[in-house]
């Protein structure tokens, strides 16, 4: 294939794909259309709500087993109503913790504000006998943990520690705040916060390392690996001002379980001994107030459907994911970002690749793929809000349905132009109305929208192509001769029937995707007379466009039957005269190369054997003018009438092998037997004058046969003539009939046997050939035949005809023997 060819061929791949270029476009822009809508609901936090809500059904249905080391001295209604009303006097908060260090545990957090004295302390600073009582009991217990609280000052938030009597008694104070999101549910709290220079971690987290004495000289930044937190904490300069309150180390609570899931004691109980003091030994004590109106209780994400959930029983629910190393984190916005744009892309290239159906299941596949990694990614500590990932993925296929829809009208309006522009070869039922005007009609007639009218359209274009497509096919299908049509590179993707039997009679039953230099390796180089140079002609050059004059006219070769064959291509293009491809028939010429052959022997055959008679008669004539040159008048007539015969023979020869190989053949039924006696009876004259015996054994019973009854007939009588004259004289020449069975197929075997010379070794092989003059017997007994060899080849030919066969037997000097087997009414 030359450049020319293969740069056409390039152009034509480039071109066969533009709506695949067209789809990845439109891909891009919708992507990032998409994108953007994504950035704006992560960063606008529109769809928070949904998330939220998600996040609250999750952990409803995520709650892990209370942690043993947690037991909470619950201020409850059974507690007040046994004490007395609240506020108590602190020296029973002070019998409290006695009883409670006795049982040796782990840490006290004792969750009530004591910013104020004890009631009936005048001054507020010099501490009455209960304060000094709840403060020494502190101080004994080594493990107690206050909380602090903000107040607003007029100039911002302050921080409001507990009495000093009692924060320097204690272990260590903390804050005590749950974040509140928009909604007014705690879902998160800050582990450090603080104003002016001064951090205070929270309140559960210094109990949790009180409780963790052997790790109590570590810094702060253990607690941290304890609980994770998000990337969005604190990560400025500390500002001094006062009133600015500052918040770092946040985290997603993961919380345990609703109302009542921890192990929870009445203050009451506790107090009077009533629990066994193993209840707290080793474990850590979360006192705090439960009693409705007194309990600073938060709406929680497990308690949604419950009401509310009691200060201390979040603080329980914060410190046992301390003490489990459980947190969760929320993903930055610009991570989400990313991996919602990831599968939005990723979702929105399979809408290019595959068909509406496919590309529907994908997307909503891709909307449930992102809830169930939200749902895994939270049991492993990380939280990734779906909803704008869900929501740009429910937008993203009607968005490309639009946008492909409107691609697919507006190509169906210019492809109803360029249709209708085209000829048309067939004819249709109404041919002056082009495909527009059915569309006027259509729209007319029926209510429907533009797509629906466009299809319809479309219908009446498409099945002017189908029509098309199957004239064409129909027209390759039908042609005589073998046909490929093959690609640019001759690869083979059609052939019509009459290609696919050559190529099988010559052991190439595979002609589809082969290459066609492969189907034609085995022919012979061309001997056309208009190639110069055959050796250096390739069968590559049949897919050359530089050669398509040479193989329009086609290329002359052997096939490997000796077949004579012309090859011919030509180049096939797309309308806009791109090479698409190549059309290749394969002539068989044999016929013709045959007749042609058969004619130069016919040409020689008079020139000579029919001249020579007709010349000895002239050079009689003239000699018989001649008085001098005169020769006997019996002489004379009886050689004119030996040249005649010779003449008249010959003729007769040429008029019946030309009646033989005519397609005008009369194949009536008739009983074989009729036919054999009949040409015995003709030939019983010429053998009687040589005394030879014609005998026949024709067993009783029909030999029923469709045959042309002339040209039969004549077959036998000329193999009966040649036992006849070329058998001495006294012989027998034997005639037998017989119906055998053989395949399935029932025939009729007549066969003729002669005592004559037998027909010489070396002639046998040329007895059914042309102009053949053979030798019968052997030795001196050789006899030459006169004859001019048609008769052999007029009875090959009849018998052919029948779909007969013939077949002999000769021994020279002992006689011939000729069976033939003719079908019993067939064909």
């Amino acid at each position: 294939m030359n450049d020319a060819s293969k740069a056409k061929a390039v152009a034509h791949q480039t071109t066969a794909v533009p709506h695949l270029r067209l789809g990845l476009r439109d891909c891009l822009m919708l992507a990032i259309i998409l994108i953007l809508i994504n950035a704006f609901l992560i960063y606008s936090n529109s769809l928070k709500r949904f998330d939220q809500s998600l996040y609250d059904k999750l952990l409803q249905v995520q709650t892990h087993r209370a942690h043993d080391d947690i037991v909470i001295v619950a201020i409850d209604d059974y507690s007040l109503k046994e004490i007395g009303k609240w506020p108590w006097n602190r020296q029973i908060h002070a019998q409290l913790l006695e009883r409670l260090q006795a049982a040796k545990p782990k840490a006290i957090g004792f969750d009530v504000v004591f910013t104020e004295a004890q009631p009936g302390n005048s001054n507020g600073i010099i501490s009455s006998s209960s304060d000094e009582a709840f403060a020494n009991a502190l101080k004994a217990s080594g493990k107690v943990v206050l909380p602090m609280t903000s107040l607003e000052a007029g100039r911002g938030l302050q921080a409001e520690l507990p009495l000093p009597l009692f924060a320097n008694a204690s272990r260590a104070v903390g804050h005590n705040h749950i974040e509140l999101d928009d909604d007014g549910v705690a879902r998160s709290v800050f582990l450090r916060e603080g104003t002016q220079g001064q951090w205070w971690s929270h309140f559960v987290l210094e109990l949790y390392k009180v409780g963790r004495t052997t790790q109590a000289d570590k810094s702060i930044q253990s607690a941290n690996d304890a609980a994770p937190v998000s990337v969005d904490h604190f990560s400025g300069a500390f500002s001094t001002d006062p009133g600015i309150w500052h918040r770092d180390w946040r985290f997603l609570i993961p919380y345990y379980g609703g109302s009542g899931h921890f192990k929870s004691i009445p203050y009451v109980a506790v107090l009077k001994g009533e629990v066994s003091a193993q209840v707290f030994q080793n474990k850590y004590v979360l006192i705090g107030a439960t009693a409705q109106g007194m309990a600073d209780a938060f709406p929680t994400p497990v308690t949604s459907n419950q009401g509310l959930l009691a200060g201390v029983e979040v603080n329980a629910n914060i410190l046992a994911s301390l003490l489990d190393h459980r947190s969760i984190l929320q993903a930055p916005a610009w991570q989400l970002w990313l991996v919602s744009s990831a599968v939005l892309c990723l979702s929105l290239f399979s809408f290019v690749l595959f068909s509406p159906r496919v590309a529907l299941i994908i997307g909503a596949s891709m909307v449930v793929l992102s809830l169930i990694t939200s749902v895994v990614l939270l049991r492993f500590g990380l939280w990734l809000p779906p909803a704008s990932t869900v929501v740009v993925l429910v937008l993203s296929y009607p968005l490309w349905s639009w946008r492909r829809l409107e691609t697919a009208i507006d190509f169906l309006g210019q492809e109803f132009i360029r249709l209708d522009q085209e000829p048309h070869l067939l004819p249709e039922l109404n041919p002056d109305m082009t495909i527009k005007d059915r569309h006027l009609t259509i729209a007319k007639n029926e209510i429907q929208d533009k797509l629906d009218r466009h299809i319809r359209a479309m219908q009446s274009a498409a099945q002017r192509v189908r029509d098309l497509r199957q004239f064409v096919t129909d027209s390759l299908y039908s042609l005589p001769d073998a046909t490929l049509v093959t690609t640019v590179d001759g690869n083979v993707v059609l052939g019509n029937p009459a290609a696919a039997a050559y190529f099988n009679s010559i052991g190439m039953p595979h002609v589809i995707d082969t290459l066609v230099p492969y189907l034609f390796s085995n022919m012979s180089q061309p001997h056309t007379e208009y190639i110069v140079q055959p050796q250096k002609f390739s069968w590559w050059h049949i897919l050359d466009l530089d050669q398509t004059e040479l193989l329009s006219k086609g290329v002359e070769v052997e096939d490997p039957k000796g077949r004579d064959l012309i090859i011919k291509s030509a180049p096939c293009y797309t309308s806009e005269k791109v090479l698409i491809g190549w059309i290749i028939s394969i002539i068989d010429i044999s016929e013709i190369r045959q007749a042609e052959r058969r004619r130069d022997e016919m040409l020689h055959f008079i020139s000579h054997d029919m001249r020579a008679p007709q010349a000895s008669i002239l050079a009689l004539i003239e000699m018989q003018k001649n008085p001098e040159t005169a020769i006997d008048h019996q002489e004379f007539l009886k050689r004119i009438e030996k040249s005649s015969n010779t003449t008249l023979a010959l003729a007769d020869s040429f008029v019946h092998l030309a009646h033989a190989e005519s397609s005008e053949y009369r194949f009536l039924e008739h009983d074989f037997q009729d036919l054999l006696l009949d040409a015995t009876e003709e030939m019983w004259s010429l053998a009687h004058n040589k005394r030879i015996t014609i005998k026949t054994d024709i067993p009783e019973g029909e030999y029923p046969v469709r045959v042309d009854r002339s040209l039969m007939t004549r077959a036998l009588t000329n193999l009966l003539s040649n036992a006849i004259k070329y058998s001495p004289s006294d012989t027998t020449i034997s005639c037998s009939l017989q119906a055998v069975t053989r395949s399935l197929s029932d025939y009729v075997i007549c066969t003729i046997q002669d005592q004559g010379y037998g027909i010489a070794r070396a002639d046998q092989s040329r007895l059914f050939q042309r102009f053949q003059r053979l030798s019968f017997g052997k030795g001196a007994d050789q006899i030459k035949n006169d004859g001019v060899g048609l008769g052999m080849v007029f009875v090959k030919t009849v018998i052919d005809r029948h779909h007969a066969n013939i077949r002999f037997h000769s021994v020279p000097g002992q006689g011939t023997s000729f069976t033939i087997e003719v079908p019993m009414n067939q064909f």
